[in-house]
């Protein structure tokens, strides 16, 4: 907490991961946009161990505008754990979570903040009209289809981290203690009365998304796991389905016992059989594995990002 200046009403959190070069640009137009509104504010840059030096620019920019505060990570922990660090040190009644890339238009933040109205707590930002390219719109779709099978929960691809969200949702992400951070589901989970703001998706200037393929794969997989119990559940009743199979060979041998049609088995059914089950086993004894992995980081209690520095105007 810094102890300068009064308590800013909105706070902007933004993590920062390869785009140094739009950093002031993301400055001066989230103050041009926000200035005319008559709130105090604030805007938070965390830098997650950008590769391109960004922490120097934030800086620059810090110690020449006083509403502008750096954190930097010690290690890049992953956008999540980098959107955790900002909330953690946000200050404002209202909080803005957007990317730095301005992919995520700083024009939207009016249209997202007049959604907080009473009874409303959080107003997500739904992309309308992406301008990803088409591999990146494909990943992201699947990403979504894949999370959504696998927590049994619908979630809409054209929304993300961008958005709008009151102090009683931040507090309550903040007092989550799973070391797995994904900001959308734990969003979601609050079970806050939420609404979608359409909004202008922009074009990425700087820089290119860090989620690829393996990426987004891995992150699903992490994600189901902390969130879901659905690939026990799926272990579950596969050894049901092999059980009624291996319950219907039984019975049709000994119907073919009956009749008198015996036959040896065959060397490459019998090793068939035993690559298949033990496949079986060894996936089903790896997802155990994986549950059991996320048991232990999470009874280890690390903290979700360390800082390094802080950095801040001071007068």
């Amino acid at each position: 907490m810094s102890p300068h200046g009064n308590t800013p009403i909105i706070s902007v959190v933004s993590p920062v991961y390869g785009c140094k070069g739009c950093l002031e640009d993301l400055v001066d137009r989230v103050s041009a946009i926000l200035l005319p509104r008559g709130e105090s504010f604030e805007i938070i840059l965390v830098d997650d161990a950008s590769p391109d030096g960004a922490w120097s620019r934030i800086c620059e920019i810090a110690a020449t505008r006083p509403k502008v505060r750096g954190l930097r990570l010690t290690r890049n922990f992953g956008q999540h754990a980098a959107i955790s660090a900002g909330l953690h040190h946000a200050r404002g009644a209202r909080v803005v979570v957007m990317d730095c890339d301005l992919q995520d238009s700083p024009d939207e933040l009016p249209r997202l903040l007049d959604a907080l109205k009473p009874g409303v707590e959080v107003a997500l930002a739904q992309r309308v009209d992406r301008q990803d390219g088409a591999l990146k719109r494909l990943g992201s779709w699947g990403f979504y289809r894949m999370l959504g099978w696998l927590t049994d929960s619908p979630h809409d691809h054209t929304t993300a981290n961008f958005g709008a969200y009151t102090r009683k949702v931040i507090d309550t992400i903040n007092a989550m203690p799973e070391s797995d951070r994904f900001f959308p589901l734990l969003v979601r989970w609050t079970g806050f009365r939420t609404v979608l703001v359409p909004v202008t998706h922009g074009r990425r200037d700087h820089g290119r998304s860090s989620y690829g393929l393996r990426r987004l794969l891995r992150l699903a997989t992490n994600v189901a796991i902390s969130f879901s119990d659905k690939p026990l559940r799926l272990v579950v009743k596969l050894g049901f389905l092999f059980a009624m199979f291996a319950l219907c060979v039984a019975a049709f041998s000994i119907y073919r016992y009956i009749i008198g049609d015996i036959r040896i088995a065959g060397f490459t059914s019998i090793i068939a059989s035993i690559c298949l089950v033990g496949s079986v086993v060894i996936s089903s004894i790896g997802i155990l594995g994986l549950y059991l992995g996320r048991l232990f980081n999470d009874m280890k209690k690390r903290p979700h990002f360390v800082i390094a520095e802080y950095s801040e105007h001071i007068s």
